[in-house]
């Protein structure tokens, strides 16, 4: 029996580049994020139709397509000095910026055409702040593609 490759805490990382898009820049983690979550959604249409066109008291069937496709990342953790003024300064701005969840799992042992990289621009929608008493200052965040991200692929060997 083999057992699943899985991939480990650190091997999913979600990085943003803390310059406008365009400009040259390097990606950052958000430091102090413990928890990150990245939801893919597709909307969906749904219409009824004719189940039958020779006998219409039949019940009517549903048919549903894929009207858009949308990408998003939450996260909580401990309010890091490190990112603080970046994204006080990003969600200010309303910017628009690069933001990218890499696999180094897959990067590092993924077959050919599998995809590690999911990069675009994106927009910090929600960004709060809380605290307890004895405990360290808590974050969450929720991070907004700007359309669905671009894939990178393993390159063939």
């Amino acid at each position: 029996m083999t057992k699943p490759a899985t991939a480990k805490f650190e091997e999913m990382v979600l990085e943003v580049e803390f310059d406008p898009v365009g400009a040259a820049g390097t990606f950052s983690s958000i430091c102090g994020l413990i928890d990150v979550t990245i939801n893919r959604t597709s909307n969906i249409d749904t219409s009824e139709v004719p189940g039958s066109c020779d006998d219409e008291s039949l019940p009517l069937s549903i048919e549903r397509q894929v009207r858009s496709q949308e990408v998003t990342a939450s996260g909580t953790g401990v309010w890091a000095r490190q990112s603080h003024q970046k994204m006080l300064a990003w969600w200010r701005t309303g910017a628009t910026l690069n933001a990218r969840l890499r696999n180094k799992n897959v990067e590092d042992n993924g077959e050919e055409d599998d995809i590690y990289e999911e990069t675009g621009p994106a927009i910090l929608a929600n960004l709060n702040n809380g605290r307890t008493k004895g405990q360290k200052v808590s974050s969450e965040i929720e991070i907004q593609w700007d359309g669905v991200p671009a894939t990178t692929l393993v390159p063939a060997a």
